[in-house]
């Protein structure tokens, strides 16, 4: 919705005066408190001069047509000292399109690239002999070369380590430098490569003796790579540490980290806005017992719940859990395609079929509409549960189920590819998920066991 000039200065008139956003709204009837905080925003803003570039002719301290040396002395400023770029453009009167002009073609072509007819000095013309012709073009054969050699190196380089290390080659490892060399050593001479590389012979044959060393971790890097498909690429390298120490190898958890970088094991990280079910107080809601006291000693004496959206192409899906606090079990769970009452009522039925005789846990939400329907307050009365609930907007309150959605989506949502998956074939993914997170989802917490693997350890289930 717009607003006029005038109903905008009406608004910030009445606010100088009253000095509150919601008389403001109550009397004029607009705008919404999103709109007034804006345009108060915009008012107090301070005003920003803009910095006005230096408008240079063409002169001999200022030419259009700089020098190589200038031009390199620019690149050099912004791509190895790293000052910024618009700044080094205002000060030198050169826009940012040529610098990045001039930095593509330098790595592309050379130094010969940034060479223009203004380079040639000028002088009286004078007359050469055949002895200073061939000097200057030996000379000039010899600059092609190396600029040949600074091109096929950052090729190499590009193509070998997959890296694009822009104009400075300095930041590169000394077994970098070696697989560069190696990949060249053909075409140029070993003494050439070492010397515009900046590395000494001595450290060229160290790194070919290191590279022929048997590679002691060969086998666990397999049993590395084993581990980490093998549990949906959701564990990093604590997890994996924990499973070896519990089959008995000892291994740093820096050396594990080290093996999972170079094999290029990552666990997918991705982050999307959250489902919500908020829709105002439509009963009155009940205090938060639990206040971020996630720990429980024994089973079902804590339970968090809430409901999450997954959207995939052929539909959108809801999930809804029960998680214990004891140690994070999944007590019970249910999918759906609609976030219904009946969705949470019947995974609350279910949980509540798994209670012991005296069992009557503390089930903590948030302040969703599913939890203050007449159905889902029913079922808790007749179970004889507690409710609980968290402040409104305040998603820290029910931390340890946001963290479980958190899991499932990062370990099993978002790396997926669901775009040629039925809704069904969905649905059935997630349940495996879970049956997978109770069942044989290490945790650290739990000293490296499953929440099954833990209850069994402590003999609560057989």
């Amino acid at each position: 919705m717009s607003f006029s000039l005038e109903q905008k200065q009406k608004a910030l008139q009445l606010y100088d005066e009253t000095k509150s956003v919601t008389m403001v709204i109550v009397r004029l009837g607009y705008p919404t408190r999103q709109c007034l905080y804006r345009w108060l925003r915009e008012r107090n803003a301070p005003i920003k001069s803009l910095k006005v570039r230096k408008k240079f002719i063409n002169t001999v301290e200022h030419p259009l047509h700089p020098s190589v040396e200038t031009k390199l002395n620019i690149l050099h400023r912004c791509f190895e000292l790293g000052e910024n770029v618009q700044l080094v453009s205002e000060e030198t009167g050169y826009s940012r399109t040529a610098i990045y002009t001039w930095r593509r073609r330098y790595i592309k072509e050379g130094r010969l690239s940034l060479m223009n007819s203004k380079d040639i000095p000028r002088d009286s013309l004078k007359e050469s002999s055949l002895e200073t012709s061939q000097n200057e073009l030996d000379a000039l054969k010899q600059k092609m070369h190396d600029m040949q050699l600074e091109m096929d190196i950052l090729k190499e380089t590009i193509a070998v380590l997959k890296k694009d290390p822009g104009i400075n080659l300095e930041p590169l490892k000394n077994r970098e430098k070696v697989v560069i060399i190696d990949a060249l050593q053909q075409k140029y001479s070993l003494p050439e490569l070492l010397l515009k590389l900046g590395l000494s012979r001595s450290s060229y044959y160290y790194q070919k003796k290191i590279q022929k060393r048997i590679d002691k971790y060969a086998s666990l890097k397999e049993k590395i790579r084993k581990i980490f498909f093998e549990n949906r690429q959701c564990y990093g390298y604590r997890r994996i540490y924990g499973i070896l120490r519990r089959d008995g190898i000892i291994l740093s958890e820096k050396v594990i980290r080290r093996i999972m970088s170079e094999e290029g094991l990552r666990v997918p990280v991705k982050s999307h806005k959250r489902y919500s079910s908020y829709q105002g107080e439509i009963t009155p809601s009940v205090e938060n017992l639990l206040n971020r006291d996630f720990h429980a000693d024994a089973p079902n004496k804590k339970w968090l719940t809430d409901i999450t959206e997954l959207s995939i192409a052929a539909g959108k899906v809801y999930l809804s859990a029960l998680v214990d606090c004891f140690d994070g079990m999944i007590v019970a769970w249910k999918l759906g395609t609609s976030p219904n009452a009946n969705l949470v009522n019947s995974m609350l039925e279910d949980g509540i079929r798994q209670l012991g005789p005296g069992e009557h846990p503390i089930v903590h939400t948030d302040r969703g509409c599913h939890y203050r329907w007449p159905g889902w307050i029913e079922c808790m009365e007749a179970a004889h549960l507690t409710r609980s609930m968290s402040k409104k907007g305040c998603s820290p309150d029910n931390a340890a189920c946001e963290g479980f959605w958190g899991r499932l989506k990062n370990e099993m949502f978002y790396p997926g590819c669901w775009t040629e998956i039925s809704i069904e074939e969905f649905m059935n993914e997630v349940d495996c998920y879970i049956r997978w997170y109770n069942q044989e989802r290490i945790k650290e917490s739990l000293g490296y066991l499953s929440p099954r693997e833990y209850r069994q350890k402590l003999g609560i289930i057989a």
